[in-house]
């Protein structure tokens, strides 16, 4: 058996408009504290968590937030260290930071080479100031090429963007430069999300108010259609629906969520699964750090799953990845269902798997609600 761990990292230094993670700036922990104060113990914490996990060998580290590239490298290689001589890597574990572009400098960057990252993904969300500013984005956005290069001349053998369309008061010239700029960048990987606004933050309120307005849905398929053709025109071949990368530099670690590996979850309000059951940690970071220093688990719920839950789930993982769903898994009355989607051209059938078009991927979630309620 393998294993990956995530790492969750849950501070930032401000709260962006559209966030609802799992993150707290130091003010929101300690009135007044730095960020040193608050995070001190943090990984000593993460380090008793580690003791209870499984022994396999891992194959994949992802470190996320939050803000990790916040913490000094000395700090996020302790917890790679550990678990290094806790578990034992593969001979090509990837391992993942995330980083905000104004957070790091070239010799951050090549420390946390030294203690053992190959792999970085940095949060550009958009090219364009006004997004940025719609978005609370702190960041220049001339410093992300700057940041690429940095970590690239560091030793990053695979370096990653993640953007975000749908902003309020994003058009699609400001996407297609926004795509445009983020493939001219020394990078093998991009994420694009779908704005998704979520009720109790910033953003939310100002829609609420009627002080910004969302795009109309035929604008969102039209942006995504449009980085699906400009990465494939530049080498980068999607492999998941929100996921492009030149070969062999797919991320490894949430294919492993998409194949339902066994994953661990460090950190407050970390997911983890194994074998089947699912559990995940209290939320706050003190509570956190209070229940393992005084010898308690830090597992606020857990479930496990059923075998009609897991087909499901099965189903909607597989059928979001390039290489689609066995159609094994499938009975003949979900097979049937699929037919208007196969003449409409939402899906095809090639080799005894039903693959997503791109246009069927503007409709995956309805796609498998239709075929697994």
């Amino acid at each position: 058996m393998s294993l990956s761990f995530y790492v969750h990292i849950p501070y930032c230094i401000k709260r962006c408009g559209y966030c609802d993670f799992n993150t707290y700036t130091p003010t929101e922990l300690q009135d007044g504290a730095t960020l040193e104060i608050v995070s001190n113990d943090y990984i000593d914490a993460v380090l008793r968590e580690l003791d209870a996990a499984p022994l396999d060998e891992v194959l994949t580290i992802f470190f996320g937030g939050g803000t990790p590239s916040l913490l000094p490298a000395d700090d996020l290689g302790r917890t790679i260290a550990a678990i290094k001589a806790r578990n034992g890597f593969s001979s090509d574990c990837e391992i993942t930071l995330e980083a905000n572009p104004d957070s790091v400098t070239a010799e951050k960057l090549k420390c946390y080479i030294e203690v053992g990252f190959n792999r970085i993904s940095f949060g550009m969300q958009s090219s364009k100031p006004h997004v940025l500013a719609v978005l609370d984005r702190t960041h220049n956005p001339d410093n992300v090429k700057k940041a690429v290069d940095m970590a690239r001349a560091a030793g990053f053998g695979s370096i990653s963007v993640d953007l975000i369309y749908g902003t309020p008061g994003e058009s699609l010239d400001d996407w297609r430069e926004t795509v445009t700029t983020a493939l001219s960048l020394d990078i093998d990987h991009i994420s694009a999300y779908a704005l998704i606004v979520e009720t109790g933050t910033k953003l939310a309120a100002q829609i609420k108010r009627g002080e910004l307005s969302m795009p109309d849905d035929d604008v969102m398929a039209d942006m995504y259609l449009l980085i699906d053709g400009l990465c494939e025109a530049q080498g980068f071949s999607w492999y998941e629906l929100s996921n492009w990368s030149k070969p062999g530099h797919e991320c490894r670690h949430n294919i492993a969520y998409w194949e339902n590996k066994n994953w661990w979850g460090l950190g407050p309000g970390a997911h983890s699964h194994i074998d089947g059951k699912r559990f995940w940690n209290v939320k706050h970071p003190t509570a956190y750090k209070q229940k393992l220093f005084a010898g308690q688990s830090p597992i606020h719920e857990s479930e496990v799953l059923t075998p009609e839950q897991m087909s499901v789930e099965s189903i909607m993982l597989a059928i979001r990845m390039r290489e689609g769903l066995d159609i094994k898994a499938l009975s003949i009355t979900q097979i049937e269902l699929l037919a208007d989607y196969r003449e409409n051209g939402h899906v095809q059938m090639a080799d005894n798997r039903v693959l997503l078009t791109p246009t069927g991927r503007l409709i995956a979630d309805r796609i498998v609600r239709e075929i697994t309620i």
